[in-house]
């Protein structure tokens, strides 16, 4: 079984693959997840997490959570059960592509456009368009995010790249943990920026206020790091910035900015509660304009750029006016 079989979105039959462990001294004290994703490196960390929660793991004939920790000579049972086939439907969505060969495919994505399905929408997203085009995506991402390595909120716009087979799904994921990926974005910003750049380090994680936002007053925060210049400033009292993201924390420009007093145009979360501008743009302005990163099989580094969605290309044709 490969890596790409379990991760953490996989849905499975109960036809299944069973291993048992003693554990040695060298893991104790160590995360159930973490000793077992060393065990059995076919299984992402996330998907180890989810077969421990759903009961595929027993401690001693016991069920456990992913941050128990083992001890020497612990009896440790795992059931990996087989993944259901993949059951999205392919659609014939037409996709903008800036990029493709045998390993990964890059698209301009449209800011209607979902990435990949989940509740409330489980058609018409880039997945869809995806496995009618490409036939033969990674497996990685799991049942609901064949070929996925990364996202794009709906309602932004811009590049994204997704892998068409196992090996480069692993190599660009990596690339993305390591934060060897480059990734820049334009985002027109209510307000007037007082410096011209700047840098924004506040850890994100689900907002203690309310769990369905993020911000950086959080019990469990993540790094993350944003750094961005002005480009241009408006006499609307808007600021165009280009923002660089350094991690990939969710919701990550949108938090940071609205967090500095400086939301994005038409960011109904994050945003003022009231418009203070005449204004008016119907999501959150905000655009992937570039990605770099090495290519999976030649390993030769390449970028690409996707031009600005027509709605914000023309709000920007109206600001200039």
């Amino acid at each position: 079984m490969t890596k790409a079989k379990i991760a953490a979105g996989t849905i499975y039959e109960r036809s299944s693959r069973h291993y048992n462990f003693i554990i040695s001294s060298q893991f104790t004290g160590k995360r159930l997840d973490q000793c077992l994703a060393s065990l059995l490196p076919e299984v992402t960390r996330s998907g180890m997490q989810k077969l421990i929660k759903d009961g595929f793991v027993l401690v001693n004939q016991k069920s456990a959570k992913p941050a128990s920790l083992v001890k020497a000579n612990d009896s440790i049972s795992v059931e990996i059960p087989c993944p259901k086939k993949c059951e999205i439907a392919a659609e014939d969505i037409p996709l903008n592509i800036v990029y493709e060969d045998a390993d990964l495919i890059v698209i301009n994505k449209s800011p209607d456009m979902v990435v990949h399905p989940a509740c409330g929408n489980w058609s018409h997203t880039l997945v869809n368009a995806l496995l009618f085009h490409c036939k033969d995506l990674s497996g990685i991402g799991g049942e609901l995010k064949p070929g996925i390595v990364h996202r794009l909120d709906k309602g932004t716009s811009g590049i994204i790249v997704a892998a068409k087979n196992d090996a480069s799904h692993l190599f660009l994921s990596k690339q993305f943990k390591d934060r060897k990926i480059k990734k820049v974005y334009m985002a027109l910003v209510c307000g007037l920026l007082k410096n011209d750049h700047g840098e924004i380090d506040k850890p994100i994680g689900r907002s203690i206020k309310d769990r369905k936002k993020f911000s950086s007053k959080t019990r469990k925060g993540r790094i993350a790091l944003t750094s961005w210049q002005v480009v241009k400033r408006f006499e609307n009292n808007l600021s165009l910035v280009e923002v660089e993201l350094h991690t990939g924390r969710t919701h990550q420009i949108r938090v940071h900015f609205a967090e500095m007093g400086y939301p994005l145009l038409g960011d109904e979360v994050y945003g003022f509660k009231k418009s203070k501008f005449q204004i008016e743009f119907k999501r959150p302005a905000l655009h992937a304009a570039k990605i770099g990163f090495f290519h999976p099989l030649t390993n030769v580094w390449m970028e690409f750029e996707a031009p600005l969605a027509k709605d914000f290309a023309d709000l920007l044709n109206r600001l200039e006016k």
